[in-house]
């Protein structure tokens, strides 16, 4: 009896891990805005204890009088779907991808895998193989109501969610339309400088604003509505 007790303790345990793996997605790349063909770096089949986890996302497209969205429509229009890339998600994807999981690899003690992963939340349980998820251009982002869920149940989990690049207060009002769906019950706060996130590896005291090339052009850090950061 103790016997068959064990060997079904451990099918079900070998089951168990099957699903597992199962639900973990291979790597794969999609066509960015900007990149269509970007090289490999040789080792990128070999796996890490840290990956850069890249959010996909379902682009906004209800602000008439923004090119951005005008050329989002466009692409829905003719067929495009934002699953198979070069959408907003794709934004700096995948060079800023493989350019970070380089300086981690030369700044801290992480085993960074030396290539992204997509993440889309419509994939079962995939996301919660990542406990940090990144997305860019989340002023042009329009979560569905099940994929807030999902990011509810990712970050109650104890997932780290980091996004940027808002171009403007309309775009920042997209970006918190789709928050206010995954957390209606919690306000926006501040993260004081003594928190801990800012002195794991390194101590954060200050904060930097590195402006993008526009500013060679304009003189200012921002660039819609925008205002110098303190």
């Amino acid at each position: 009896m103790r016997l068959r007790t064990a060997f079904a303790s451990a099918l079900l345990c070998v089951t168990g891990m099957g699903i597992a793996f199962a639900q973990l997605r291979p790597f794969r790349q999609y066509p960015g805005v900007e990149y269509s063909e970007f090289e490999l770096p040789p080792d990128y089949q070999t796996p890490g204890e840290w990956v850069f986890a890249r959010l996909m996302y379902p682009p906004f497209t209800g602000i008439e009088d923004m090119p951005y969205y005008r050329y989002n429509r466009r692409w829905r229009r003719f067929g495009m779907n934002w699953k198979e890339g070069r959408s907003a998600w794709t934004t700096d994807y995948p060079r800023a991808d493989r350019h970070l999981a380089v300086a981690v690899r030369r700044l801290s003690r992480i085993d960074a895998r030396s290539v992204e992963q997509p993440v889309d939340l419509d994939d079962a349980t995939d996301v919660y193989n990542y406990p940090w998820l990144y997305a860019v251009e989340v002023g042009r982002w329009d979560l569905t109501d099940s994929q807030a869920k999902k990011m509810r149940e990712y970050l109650d989990r104890g997932g780290f969610f980091m996004c940027d690049d808002f171009h403007g207060r309309a775009e920042f009002d997209v970006f918190m339309k789709s928050m206010y769906r995954v957390f209606p019950d919690r306000p926006v706060v501040d993260i004081p400088n003594g928190d801990s996130i800012f002195h794991v590896i390194y101590d954060l005291d200050n904060r930097y604003q590195i402006p993008g090339a526009q500013y060679l052009r304009s003189g200012r850090t921002w660039e819609v509505d925008g205002y110098n950061a303190e």
